[in-house]
């Protein structure tokens, strides 16, 4: 009866298109440009070959030259748009490298403190101060990823979402009101910075 939805497929697969769509109409512009560039080119250069066959050297030698000067500006925005292109894909790159270093960063204080508790396993038997240690070290864990915009999905007691909620097995409702709710929370959902970025894994009742 219910169904995951692979919403984070679907969302891939839109992002592909886009990009597909953006790329296409990047081309098509350019492909506008050298058209109209050629154009203006091949104007100046029909005007060129009037005034040779008018024998106008004055008006021969001005066309000459606007061809060059509209050839040149052809030649600097190629050159500029070639450079802009290397630029494009050296910071793609280099965001693709270090995009997640902010939320390392963010969680090396995390890391220091399971470092230490570490230590202190092989040096106290009293579970009283592990327990304090660990619960502190996920408490500042928790603390970290919600300063990053992580936020946990509330599913108990909400109706089932296949956009939000994958459904892993329905079981008799404890009374009507619950009948296509979520009775149970086996694997939270979570979203960054208000964006799904996992389901949540419920029971539902039926």
């Amino acid at each position: 009866m219910f169904f995951k939805k692979n919403k984070a497929m679907n969302d891939n697969t839109k992002d592909n298109k886009k990009s597909m769509n953006e790329n296409a109409d990047n081309m098509a512009h350019n492909d506008e440009v050298d058209e109209a560039l050629s154009n203006v080119l091949n104007a100046d250069d029909s005007r060129v070959g009037e005034a040779l066959s008018e024998g106008n050297d004055e008006e021969i030698e001005k066309l000459e030259a606007a061809v060059q000067e509209q050839k040149d500006k052809y030649l600097r925005l190629m050159a500029e748009f070639d450079n802009y292109k290397r630029r494009v894909a050296k910071e793609k790159e280099e965001l693709r490298l270090t995009g997640g270093k902010d939320i390392v960063q963010s969680l090396l204080v995390v890391l220091d403190d399971i470092d230490r508790a570490g230590k202190q396993l092989g040096s106290t038997t009293d579970v009283t101060v592990l327990r304090e240690g660990v619960s502190l070290i996920f408490n500042k864990l928790r603390a970290v990823m919600q300063q990053k915009g992580l936020r946990a999905m509330e599913a108990v007691n909400e109706e089932f979402n296949p956009d939000l909620h994958e459904a892993i097995t329905e079981i008799p409702a404890p009374n009507e009101g619950m009948i296509g709710k979520v009775i149970d929370m086996v694997e939270p959902g979570y979203y960054l910075n208000d964006r799904l970025i996992r389901h949540a894994k419920v029971v539902v009742g039926k």
